[in-house]
């Protein structure tokens, strides 16, 4: 089974900056044992400021700034909760 694009919306939340979420329903695997591929990030004037990821071979893992870490994904809500925590900080700051 190829990946199958099961949900992708881009909201803008000012004139320079949105989020996109894309979602794919792929087969089980090791890099993904729950059969979801994922992208969320957030962009400002061009530029990914926060993103999560499942990206082949890398496993679950988030990107904040220029730096990279891992994140236990738990489910889509708690993924959607915490990115979205990061933008109001980011917003925040």
């Amino acid at each position: 089974m190829k990946a199958k694009l099961v949900y992708h919306v881009r909201e803008y939340l000012t004139e320079d900056s949105f989020q996109e979420f894309k979602i794919w329903q792929v087969p089980r695997s090791q890099d993904r044992p729950y059969g979801l591929k994922y992208s969320f990030v957030y962009i400002v004037e061009g530029e990914r400021v926060i993103g999560y990821d499942n990206y082949e071979q890398k496993g679950d893992h988030r990107h904040i700034g220029g730096k990279e870490s891992p994140y236990k994904f738990v489910s889509l809500e708690k993924l959607w909760m915490d990115f979205k925590k990061d933008i109001d900080r980011f917003r925040e700051e």
